[in-house]
């Protein structure tokens, strides 16, 4: 995970993600998930990219099972996209890097 994204949890999510203040990323996952793994180097690269615009974090769905079931995650990968602490976007499975970005670039403008 590289330095400019932050690990949430259950306890930390509400003042990490639903009190801050412009955009948020949260990227739910679990350690046995082949399609995590995956994009997790897109995840982190997209973090750099947009670092200052956009918030990123991930989020543990089987340490953190609150969260997932509270925004309905069936299944992983799922990218929530938060504005002002409401979720605007949501993307579910591994996606390539182009379909990413252009979600961060809408979503960061």
């Amino acid at each position: 995970m590289s330095a400019n994204v932050i690990e949430v949890s259950d306890g930390n999510f509400s003042e990490e993600i639903e009190q801050h203040q412009g955009v948020a990323v949260v990227d739910l996952w679990a350690t046995w998930c082949g399609p995590c793994r995956m994009i997790a180097p897109i995840i982190d690269e997209l973090a750099g990219e947009y670092q200052g615009k956009v918030k990123v974090a991930k989020l543990d769905v089987d340490a953190n099972p609150q969260t997932a079931m509270k925004f309905g995650v069936r299944s992983i990968p799922t990218l929530l996209f938060f504005k002002d602490g409401k979720v605007i976007d949501t993307v579910v499975g591994a996606q390539p890097k182009p379909a990413l970005a252009q979600r961060f670039a809408t979503h960061a403008a």
